[in-house]
């Protein structure tokens, strides 16, 4: 199976999220919602409500003369329903 979830994202606004039983992660470039949603309900045995994602361009980097991009980046922001809260903690 593809490993879709790359890192956490942990950011202030994605702690607010947490209250709102919504969980963020960068993940990879290729995935789409159903691919992820299979993903994650298997891998960490919860119920996923929702998914947005967020495809984000590289930003211009430059050192010297040197001028480059960084990596494009696609971000999820994954509901989960009230009734899989304890199975969560395995996610962190």
């Amino acid at each position: 199976m593809i490993r879709f979830i790359k890192k956490v994202v942990v950011t202030e606004k994605s702690s607010h999220l947490l209250n709102l039983n919504k969980y963020v992660f960068h993940v990879n470039i290729s995935a789409n919602k159903i691919q992820l949603k299979n993903y994650i309900e298997s891998s960490f045995n919860v119920k996923v409500s929702s998914i947005n994602i967020i495809r984000n361009k590289g930003k211009k980097k430059r050192r010297g003369k040197l001028i480059g991009f960084t990596s494009d980046f696609k971000k999820a922001i994954v509901s989960i329903q009230n009734g899989s809260i304890e199975n969560v903690k395995g996610m962190f």
